[in-house]
């Protein structure tokens, strides 16, 4: 193994392990879904300025108005990703949220096949019918006891939602192609912050050290350490590699979900996970089933 590749594999494991314990950090918060998003934009954006100063990023000229303004469009469905996804986690649990939301490759798909031209195959085609069966289990599954239950099926369609807002913000970086990422990340956590302070109460701020430092974590270490690790990686990584380590993600979410808070996940609710994970690996790595490959192709 190279070293770059043992390099960005130890990033990209560290970035997917950092996300997968996000969803404690914002239930432990205490704060409302609004002002725990705002505080992670603004404590996200100083250290973000930090790394791009450093980096030699905010030199005039580095970014076209254009680039900016995609950036800030992409800072908005970055924003109302968090919302969505940190509001689903009181109505379904942390560990079916964050597996709903590993759709996100296939609503990438559909975008860009709309605004991109990119060719669905059917292969791609599979895959994503597969991941609508896994998800029709898991609105079918009844949560167990002791579980999130009230609004279990608005929950998933928050989920569903970040997803697609994140899988805008997506198609807003294939545009920006060429932009540096990390001052892409400080437009985006900048226009949320921003976006959010109209908001935000600030009656209901933290009433000790502990509060204070859970918003902090997350704005440090959730948005700009997360960052700088996984775009390293990416940059590191083949592209296999890195959909193969993002799954480290899920399963760490729902292994938090577990060990924190007791939720076990019901035998459909497994099912249904496992089918969406399967085939976010097929689209990500670009499997295709046997019978769909052509026949010159075949062994």
């Amino acid at each position: 193994m190279s070293g770059d590749i043992k390099r960005g594999s130890v990033e990209m494991t560290a970035a997917m392990l950092i996300s997968g314990t996000i969803g404690w950090f914002v239930v432990m918060s205490g704060q409302p879904v609004s002002g725990v998003v705002f505080w992670r934009c603004l404590f996200g954006a100083l250290t973000l300025l930090v790394i791009c100063g450093a980096l030699g990023l905010l030199r005039p000229g580095i970014i076209t108005l254009r680039a900016f303004g995609i950036a800030v469009f992409g800072g908005v469905a970055i924003v109302v990703n968090w919302l969505l996804l940190f509001a689903s986690y009181s109505h379904a649990t942390i560990s079916i949220a964050t597996t709903v939301y590993n759709t996100q490759p296939f609503m990438l798909l559909v975008l860009g096949a709309l605004f991109l031209g990119e060719k669905i195959t059917a292969a791609k085609l599979f895959w994503l019918t597969l991941a609508f069966a896994g998800m029709a289990a898991i609105v079918e599954a009844k949560p167990g006891a002791g579980e999130a239950s009230d609004g279990y099926g608005l929950g998933i369609l928050m989920a569903l939602g970040a997803a697609f807002f994140y899988a805008l913000a997506a198609l807003a970086a294939k545009w920006l192609k060429g932009t540096p990422p990390h001052l892409i990340a400080l437009i985006q956590v900048a226009t949320g912050m921003l976006m959010l302070a109209p908001m935000t109460t600030f009656s209901q701020l933290p009433g000790d050290a502990g509060g204070w430092a859970i918003l902090v974590t997350i704005g440090v270490v959730h948005t700009g350490l997360m960052y700088v690790l996984l775009y390293g990686a990416i940059q590191r990584l083949p592209t296999h590699l890195t959909g193969a380590l993002s799954f480290l993600y899920p399963i760490a979410a729902i292994l938090v979900d577990r060990l924190a808070f007791g939720h076990a996940l019901q035998p459909m609710q497994i099912a249904g996970a496992a089918i969406i994970l399967i085939a976010a690996a097929g689209m990500n790595l670009g499997w295709s089933p046997r019978w769909l490959r052509p026949r010159a192709l075949q062994g």
